[in-house]
């Protein structure tokens, strides 16, 4: 079979590169045409476009780059119909996938949509064209396939696909050594995978750096984004390390974190590290969202509890007096011990690992 496969950020492409290599474990002649990352590529995809030409966050971002956005549509429509995939299969990145789902339907082409957008967080009203567009829905959180079946529309709950990322991955022990690490305590800060999210959120986190002086900070790199980029921010830091595209061996050695509201807040809880959330957007970004949204919290782990076990510090909130008060109680063992039992009851929930395969399964079916 031939698939086409749309992810349009680092998290999507991770899921799409597992997703990829159990469909070809099930039949190893499938074919894969991508939008996505290095691992789509990696796995085994034909990569068309590559997520950091496609991501960009908030709304005055996506109305400034309208242009673009209308072009690598066009240029998607263009290249399906020369590919003619016996599959389309969209993951997240809603602006855009859903306009391509929309499309595809009425060209006949079955579509399947892997990880759901958050419309259950804001604008549910999508829920109606999801129905008419997407043939199938695989869902990776416990309450989204409750929440489509409000709609009458069922959707197939398949388990989250990070906790195959992170299955019996080995510990990194020559990380200290080979990144040119001290023997002090790791606070990893995960600034974001797009450049707006780093612009943003990267000068406060380090603002704190100096209230820690027997801990080494660590930034997490995103291994789309140039080292130099980063750079920028920590040359005034020299105590400060930078580590590209290794994530996952920084989490393992981490005491605590500071992270981008997103999927990293979730990565950073299966590694068992007390966190602090951080989100700023731009003011009329926020502005409209606070309108929009519909959720309690913004992260994905207060999300899935349906209660707050890590803080969130949002928009004005996120400063660097704050954001060192919040790291602090994290210190308190107390605390640490309260979020790490917290975190075991959130693993729970999100089932057992596999859900890259049960995926492939129902979409080879």
């Amino acid at each position: 079979m031939k698939y086409y496969v749309i992810a349009g950020e680092a998290s999507g492409d991770l899921h799409g590169s597992n997703l990829i290599k159990a469909l070809k474990s099930i039949n190893p002649q499938h074919q894969f045409r991508v939008w996505g990352g290095d691992l789509m590529e990696k796995a085994g995809g034909d990569l068309v476009k590559h997520y950091k030409d496609l991501a960009f966050m908030g709304f005055v971002e996506v109305l400034k780059n309208l242009p673009t956005i209308l072009r690598n549509i066009r240029f998607c429509k263009q290249d399906i119909v020369a590919y003619q995939p016996d599959v389309l299969v969209l993951i997240d990145y809603p602006g855009f996938n859903l306009r391509i789902a929309k499309w595809a339907k009425k060209q006949g082409i079955k579509v399947v949509y892997y990880i759901s957008p958050q419309i259950w967080a804001w604008h549910s009203s999508r829920v109606h064209g999801i129905k008419a567009s997407v043939d199938q829905m695989l869902v990776i959180l416990p309450f989204e396939r409750d929440f489509y079946a409000q709609y009458g529309y069922p959707a197939d709950f398949v388990g989250h696909p990070l906790l195959d990322a992170i299955a019996d991955l080995p510990l990194d022990e020559a990380f200290r050594q080979r990144e040119g690490l001290s023997d002090k305590p790791i606070i990893a800060l995960l600034p974001g995978s797009r450049r707006q999210e780093i612009e943003r959120m990267l000068d406060v986190m380090l603002a704190v750096v100096p209230h820690f002086p027997d801990f080494q900070f660590v930034v997490a790199g995103a291994p789309a984004i140039p080292s130099d980029f980063y750079r920028d921010f920590i040359q005034s830091y020299p105590q400060v390390k930078l580590v590209q595209g290794l994530t996952y061996s920084l989490l393992q050695q981490a005491q605590i974190a500071a992270v981008t509201s997103g999927t990293a807040t979730l990565e950073t809880a299966l590694f068992e590290v007390p966190q602090v959330v951080c989100y700023r957007g731009s003011a009329f970004s926020f502005w409209i969202a606070k309108r929009l949204v519909n959720v309690r919290y913004i992260s994905l782990v207060n999300l899935i509890m349906d209660r707050p076990i890590v803080q969130e510090l949002i928009q004005h909130d996120l400063n660097a007096e704050s954001l060192t008060k919040a790291l602090n109680a994290l210190l308190v063992q107390e605390n640490a011990q309260r979020i790490q039992a917290d975190y075991k009851e959130l693993k729970q929930r999100l089932g057992d690992s596999g859900a890259s395969i049960r995926a492939a399964v129902l979409l080879n079916g």
